[in-house]
């Protein structure tokens, strides 16, 4: 296998060349990292742009939804695919400049392009479920009530496979022009993260049922 995903002229930069990357270590680190994803398609000829979960299994990107939502039946209707941009983006601080023009962001993002196609398998169904669920909350998949028929025929599943993809990261200070270093503005990075807190318990949960181990933020 290669170690990096062939780049193509849709997902080479136009700006910031220098900043995008194509190893497969740091795109599935991203997506495995992201929580939600924003998924893009055509709906009667206008843009559609959607969050939802993902789950990356191994060089497959699963994403959930509704049997009866905008992009499942669309994809149904499309024999070769649903033609789709999928973005995943992690923001990782704030950089605050001297000059306005020079404050932004730093980040990791991903972008996945492709025909996404309805998985209609249910043992590819139930496998893509159960890795949306471990996405989430690794062991979670085993951890609760597998979905039953009724619940498999109302959830949508799209599959889209890895092989257009691109990552983009930026990492660093502020990029302040010479002449303006001098200049008495603060000037640096604001550190940014998503932490989990203590799980808080459903109001009519049995106080006697033990909080998993396998849940972030969780306190003995």
């Amino acid at each position: 296998m290669r170690t990096g995903y062939e780049p193509t002229p849709r997902t080479t930069p136009t700006r910031y060349r220098e900043r995008a990357h194509y190893d497969r270590d740091t795109v599935h680190q991203i997506l495995d990292e992201s929580l939600v994803c924003h998924l893009g398609y055509l709906s009667d000829g206008r843009p559609v742009v959607l969050p939802t979960t993902h789950a990356r299994l191994g060089e497959t990107l699963y994403l959930h939804g509704s049997s009866g939502s905008g992009p499942l039946l669309a994809a149904r209707a499309a024999p070769a695919g649903l033609p789709v941009c999928v973005t995943v983006t992690l923001v990782d601080g704030l950089v605050l400049a001297r000059a306005a023009m020079h404050h932004s962001v730093n980040f990791r993002s991903v972008v996945v392009l492709g025909a996404a196609r309805v998985v209609d398998d249910e043992a590819e169904q139930r496998r893509a479920l159960a890795g949306l669920l471990d996405h989430v909350a690794p062991g979670r998949a085993a951890d609760c009530r597998a979905p039953n028929p009724r619940e498999l025929a109302a959830t949508g599943v799209l599959a889209l496979d890895l092989a257009e993809v691109s990552a983009k990261v930026r990492t660093g200070g502020p990029v302040d022009d010479p002449q303006d270093c001098a200049l008495p503005h603060w000037a640096g990075v604001v550190p940014l993260r998503v932490t989990a807190g203590a799980p808080v318990p459903a109001d009519d949960l049995d106080p006697a049922t033990p909080v998993p181990g396998y849940l972030p933020g969780r306190r003995s």
